[in-house]
């Protein structure tokens, strides 16, 4: 059993994937970047920060796990849009391009804190303005990160993918599965030969 600091149905059903145990728990934290912050840096922080904060709250009695991603393009953070203009934005600068996926992981338990980033590569294809002007409509863009989900709509904009796809869609399950292994959470396997 983990506590996920998180409120991403897609990070529930992930999880729920590699049938992990799990209680959702919200954290409240703030997501503005550091002055010069690296966006490496920037993903792991968010990412212990909301375990941290987690871990804290539920007073530790199970190990929590905390997720932050984001997409870089052209070397700036893109998180999740503040309205649809900024999705706009967002989608111009992308279409065309091949832009950066990093999501931060952490759990935190009594064993201690552990933290690694996924990084992945997503190219899109030119984008009309009717097509952004479409897309943002359908309202998928609002709360994702580079205002766009690799596993909903904007799939058709995308021409390869570079990396994990469960980490672009906001919580790579390799990566995962390490940590929670270093926290002695069971996975599937354990569960499965026990």
């Amino acid at each position: 059993m983990i506590y996920l600091a998180s409120q991403s149905p897609r990070r529930c059903e992930l999880l729920a994937q590699i049938h992990v145990d799990f209680q959702q728990i919200s954290v409240d934290v703030d997501e503005t970047p550091l002055l010069y912050e690296a966006p490496a840096h920037y993903v792991s922080r968010l990412a212990l920060t909301k375990a941290r904060c987690g871990y804290a709250q539920s007073q530790a009695v199970y190990p929590v796990l905390g997720a932050d991603t984001s997409v870089i393009c052209d070397g700036v953070i893109f998180g999740k849009p503040c309205d649809d203009a900024d999705a706009k934005r967002m989608l111009q600068q992308l279409a065309g391009k091949t832009h950066e996926v990093m999501t931060g992981i952490a759990v935190v338990s009594a064993l201690g804190e552990q933290v690694l980033v996924n990084y992945n590569q997503v190219t899109f294809r030119p984008l009309s303005e009717l097509e952004i002007d479409c897309y943002i409509a359908t309202g998928e863009p609002t709360d994702k990160a580079g205002a766009y989900a690799v596993q909903g709509l904007a799939s058709i904009f995308i021409t390869q993918i570079m990396g994990s796809y469960s980490g672009i869609m906001g919580l790579p399950l390799h990566e995962t599965a390490v940590l929670l292994q270093q926290a002695r959470v069971p996975l599937w396997i354990t569960k499965t030969f026990k």
